[in-house]
């Protein structure tokens, strides 16, 4: 079945999240002094055996919508070598990652499958994302350049992508949490423009209901709403 442009954009959204698939947990506690991070503390902290899952609202903007998209449902890694995003609201659908291959499902249609070669963010995303769950510095480094900011109370880890063809649409992506915690990943799109966040976990729930786009960039970045 061919791919269509919907498939493809639905792909694409998988940089923001899927590589993060389940990496929130419970928060460490800091203390009042916390030292400066590095990226492998921060993979040491956020990697997580399978299965796990964790829900999460997508932001999404547009020129052509009065208001953000705001997408919610659950992220699961049923086993090491599986992602699955699942839409609840607005919509229904389910996107799964293995062996190669993307999945979509949609209620009333046949599932539509294609290689993640077809779109150059997912392959990626293939080869990194057990390095991200496993802490695995090295191996991560293979498909970005890293960087880590902050503290281990409220830390930064900046993937900037190192190929040409990813690096054309995403210029980075921001992954923002507290000890073990991941609160948020923003996908900044090359050329600039608003940042599609994810607020996954704690963050996810704190933001139901919170409509402001400055409230959302709070709980983002572990901040309280206003």
């Amino acid at each position: 079945m061919a791919m269509t442009q919907r498939d493809i954009r639905t792909a694409r959204y998988w940089t923001t999240g899927a590589a993060t698939l389940l990496l929130a947990g419970t928060a460490l506690c800091a203390a009042a002094a916390e030292p400066a991070v590095d990226t492998g503390w921060i993979l040491s902290r956020i990697a997580r055996p399978a299965p796990a899952s964790t829900p999460f609202l997508e932001v999404r903007g547009s020129k052509l919508l009065k208001a953000p998209l705001r997408l919610t449902g659950e992220y699961r890694r049923p086993d090491a070598d599986t992602l699955v995003r699942e839409v609840r609201a607005p919509y229904a659908e389910t996107t799964t990652l293995r062996a190669g291959e993307a999945v979509i499902e949609r209620a009333g249609q046949s599932p539509r499958r294609f290689p993640l070669a077809r779109v150059p963010e997912l392959a990626g995303l293939q080869a990194s994302f057990g390095a991200l769950l496993a802490g695995d510095t090295a191996a991560l480094e293979r498909h970005y350049v890293l960087g880590a900011d902050g503290s281990r109370e409220r830390w930064t880890l900046t993937l900037t992508p190192k190929d040409p063809a990813v690096a054309k649409r995403v210029s980075a992506i921001v992954l923002s949490g507290g000890g073990a915690q991941l609160r948020c990943i923003e996908t900044r799109p090359a050329g600039g423009g608003d940042a599609q966040r994810t607020l996954m976990s704690d963050a996810a729930t704190q933001a139901a209901g919170v409509t402001d786009a400055a409230a959302l960039a709070a709980l983002c970045h572990g901040e309280p709403a206003r």
